[in-house]
This record gives structure tokens, sequence and C-alpha cells, in this order.
């Protein structure tokens, strides 16, 4: 028999591979230990309406044990379906690094959500509650919230490593197994499977998306995991940027054109979609070559251009010229509402508080998550307690900032900022799998991952395009703050998720 060429190309390839050493077996203790470890699992049951359905369904807060860590996922799984091998599964998470799924949870995915009158003024003292969520998408996918260790009540363990799990690929090869654990738990392996990914969780999506699917180089198995679609809300997959780059003042000029009208700082009667595309009209007609022209624009160009910002974005033309015409995002949150005495959000520019008195906090300081996180973990501790039944006797975690964010490894060692464009894992994955789906959401507010910077990303990693939708919500970071752009969002997913409805 010849030999095949292909297995010889092949085993050179995995010869070339780094070697993974084979894992030190435990010691006896431990191993009894482990053994006799059983997931914990608090069980509840709930009722309601969703999408104008009304229906019953089993919730559960669940204990997924890998090795060295303890990772609870809350699951609402729909009760009245008889074949619920061809019902979808949502499986959800936020970013970070470091970031719990509470904000997806109690913001758009959950039955309840956090009671938001107003959501660019929410209530910032306890008691904080909340209410039905009739906007979940529960009517047409069952919805599984991930909190990857070191978030929510999910921790390392005795005997285990931060390094194991708190990096790029050692986080999302572990949120792999999380989601087939599950899948095998409820017996849904066969169901239609998608990922709903905000912020930092965009880059855990697209790493997953290439991982699931398997093969020599990937996981060393044909796990054949494929996705039907992915969801990126707030995406950052290309966080990487060099001194001098120009690319991220393009990007943002849109998200400061819809800002600025939000506040009134521009012509009567515009909306925020039309700032948005007489921003990109700019961005190509003029932007763009004034910014390449650099120290060789002409003065009366470089006024010209000024000028037609000035009256895109609000700010006046002298501090855009101050700027050499390039505005970043802090400095627009700074300058918008000077004359007021109020500085912008740049998680959500629609939330203001005074200019004065700020601590130098990047995130604890942030008009928008100053004042909407003490609803959110408030409102969470209490339903988690109250309604989900979870008796834990250690805190959730929202947000870990030192032990989980500041330790995380982009692949360059821990703490060491990312340096690569991880949309490209999802461009493979997409081409190894000609039926998965993208949707891309963009709140038009958001100052920390705008418009801009997702159309650049999805446009120029070989992403296909005809399979990938995008959408703009009247909101932020978390582009479900608010009734008009939650509803929006979620008649968006619902369409993703069901699209033969």
């Amino acid at each position: 028999m010849g030999i095949d060429r292909t297995l010889i190309g092949l085993a050179l390839a995995l010869a070339a591979l780094p070697a993974n050493p084979a894992p030190a077996a435990p010691a006896p203790a431990a191993a009894a230990t482990a053994a006799a470890a059983q997931p914990r699992i608090f069980r509840s049951e709930g009722q309601g309406d969703f999408g104008g359905v009304r229906l019953r369904y089993a919730a559960a807060v669940e204990e997924v044990l890998l090795p060295g860590a303890s990772i609870f996922v809350t699951s609402y799984v729909r009760s009245d379906v008889r074949d619920s091998g061809s019902r979808p599964v949502i499986f959800a998470f936020n970013g970070g690094p470091g970031s719990a799924s509470l904000w997806l949870h109690l913001g758009v995915m959950g039955p309840r959500r956090v009671d938001f009158d107003d959501p660019t003024r929410p209530r910032t003292v306890a008691p904080f509650a909340t209410v039905a969520n009739p906007d979940s998408p529960l009517d047409v996918a069952d919805i599984v919230l991930i909190d990857p260790p070191g978030t929510g009540y999910s921790r390392i363990l005795p005997g285990g490593k931060p390094e194991q799990y708190y990096g790029v690929e050692q986080d999302a090869k572990a949120m792999v197994q999380v989601v087939e654990q599950w899948l095998r738990r409820h017996g849904r392996v066969n169901s239609p499977k998608y990922l709903v990914s905000e912020s930092y969780g965009t880059v855990r999506a697209a790493v997953m998306a290439r991982l699931m699917a398997g093969g020599p180089t990937q996981t060393g198995t044909m796990d054949g995991l494929t996705l039907n679609g992915v969801v990126l809300l707030g995406q950052a997959m290309e966080m990487a940027r060099g001194e001098g780059e120009d690319r991220g003042y393009v990007a943002i000029l849109p998200s400061l054109a819809a800002t600025a009208c939000h506040f009134g700082k521009v012509a009567a009667g515009c909306t925020p979609e039309g700032q948005v595309a007489a921003a990109r009209r700019f961005i190509e007609s003029d932007y763009l070559s004034a910014l390449h022209a650099g120290s060789r624009l002409p003065a009366e160009r470089k006024t010209a251009v000024a000028r037609e910002m000035a009256a895109l974005i609000g700010l006046s033309e002298k501090d855009i010229l101050a700027a050499d015409l390039r505005i970043s995002g802090t400095a627009f949150a700074r300058l918008l509402l000077a004359d007021q005495g109020q500085r912008l959000g740049m998680y959500d520019a629609r939330f203001t508080l005074p200019l004065q008195g700020a601590g130098g906090d990047p995130v604890g300081d942030d008009p928008a998550m100053g004042q909407y996180v003490p609803g959110f973990v408030g409102a969470w501790n209490d339903y988690a307690r109250r309604t989900l039944k979870v008796d834990l006797d250690i805190p959730y975690e929202p947000i870990a900032f030192r032990d989980v964010n500041g330790r995380w490894d982009f692949g360059f060692g821990p703490g060491v900022p990312v340096g690569r464009n991880y949309a490209l894992d999802l461009a493979a994955a997409m081409n190894r799998n000609p039926a998965m789906r993208l949707m891309v959401g963009t709140g038009y507010y958001d100052l920390v991952t705008p418009l801009g910077s997702a159309d650049y990303v999805i446009a120029h990693a070989g992403i296909p395009l005809a399979r990938t939708s995008f959408h703009g919500y009247p909101s932020g970071h978390g582009p479900y703050l608010g009734v008009e752009a939650r509803t929006a969002l979620v008649h968006d997913l619902r369409a993703f998720v069901s699209p033969a409805k």
C-alpha cells in the first residue's frame, strides 16, 4: 500500500506543535475528593409572558467541575417543549476579562430584569429590584448564562492555578468544556447552538467558535460541535492599537456624531441613524484623506475639515483644530457638555455626571458604569437568593479587575496587553462552517467599542458578509439599556435564532 501524503503532512504539522505535557496524576487524597465531589445544583421554577407567549420554565443554577475550577451556569429551560432536540440553546456571557454574566442576565436575557425606570438616571442606592422581562427570548430558545472562573460564584479550586484559566486560549477551551458538559447533562448535544457575547466576551466567542469543531491542530480530536450562529454585542475582537494610529479616530466618529445629536448639539431634527450615516459619508469623502495627509494637509483645507466636523459632532472648530482633527472618546466626553459642567460616560454617553469632583478611576468614576452597576449588583443578589434559591456562602463577583483582568494572558504573558486580531478566529470558524451566521449589535452611544470599530473589524477579517447582519441601537456598551434599545435588540435576536419564523 502507498503512504498517504496527507497523513505525512499532518504528522509533520503536529510534530511542529508545542508539546502538551501529560497532566500529573493527582495525589490519592485529592483523587478521592474529586471522585466524591458532586456538582451543586439549585433548582426553581417560574412562568411568564415572553414574546407574547405564556409559558413555564425550569431554572437551575448549576455547578460544572473542571480540573482545578468550579464554574456556575444559570439555565432557563422551557417546560412545555416535547421535542427539545430541535429547540435552540443560547449560551451567553459577558466580557472583562473578569466579568460575570449578570449584565446580559438582568439586562435582557433572563426572565426578570433589573428595574430601571429611567435607563440614563437609574436608582443608585438600595433597595434595588427586578421586574418581569417579557423581552427575554425564552419563547424561542433555552438560555444558559455562564460565569467564567473568578467571576460570579465560579472559583479556582485549591490545587488549581489561575494560569489554567486566566488567558484567551485557556478560557475559551474551558468555556467549550462547560458548553459540552451542559449539552450532555441535559441531552441537548443535537440542539441548534448559539453564542451571545458582549465586550471581551466577543473575543471568547470568536475563539470558542474556532475550537468547537475541533481538528488535529485545534483540540486534537474532531469534536464536531458546530455553531448555528454567534451574536457579538459591543465587539472587542481587535483591541491592539499602535502609537500614532489614526484608525481609532475614524472608528469613533459615527458614535460621536450620534451622541451630539442625542444632546441637541447639532442641527435640529437630526436622528442618531442620520448622524451615523452622515459621519460615514464624511469619513469616505474627506476625513480619511485629511488624516492620511498629516502635516502635509494645507491650513485652509484643515480648517474646512474642522468646520465640517464641528457641524457633525457638536464640538467647536477651535477644539477640533487644537486636537489636530483627532478627537478621542475621552476628549469628547469631557468637551461636549463642558459648558454645562457635565461629562459623559464612555460606556454609555447618555449618562452624565458633574465635570468637577471625579476621582479618576476609569471605570468606577465613569458616569455610566458608576451609576448602573449598583442596581445590577443589588438586584442580582436579591434575585439569586429569593427567586433562584441559591444557597452559597460565597460572594458573587461582578467584575474582578485585579485578580482576573490584571492577570490575563492574551498570549504574550500575564498582564501584557492584547496584540492580535481575534476576528480572524471567527473568520476561520465561518470558513469551516458554511451554515454559521453572525449578528453584530452596537450601541450608538458606546465610546469604548464604537460603531465604526465593528464596521472596520468585520470588513477586514475575511468574515463572509453575506452571512453577517449589522444592527445599531440607541444605547451604549450594553445595547439593551432602555426600552427602545432592548425591544429592538430582542426583535433582531429572535429573528436571528429562529430565521424560519
